[in-house]
């Protein structure tokens, strides 16, 4: 099984919606912290019935927005 840094090295590598497990592994977070980020207004989850799916290219845009630039 690959590891998550081996088989995704740009964004555009990851699947177009991805898990809360997989933002965690990305983003270098615990699980918890990653479904407190999805429950953020202004994240871009999707919740479908008690699933949380989170779309690569909305995720992109939030990263690009969100992150500081000094």
């Amino acid at each position: 099984m690959k590891t998550l840094e081996t088989q995704y090295k740009r964004i555009q590598d990851l699947p177009l919606f991805f898990s809360v497990e997989t933002l965690a592994q990305i983003m270098g977070i615990g699980l918890a912290n990653a479904y407190d980020l999805c429950h953020q207004k202004g994240f871009p989850a999707i919740f479908i019935n008690r699933r949380i799916v989170i779309s690569r290219d909305a995720f992109e845009s939030w990263l690009l927005n969100n992150s500081s630039k000094k």
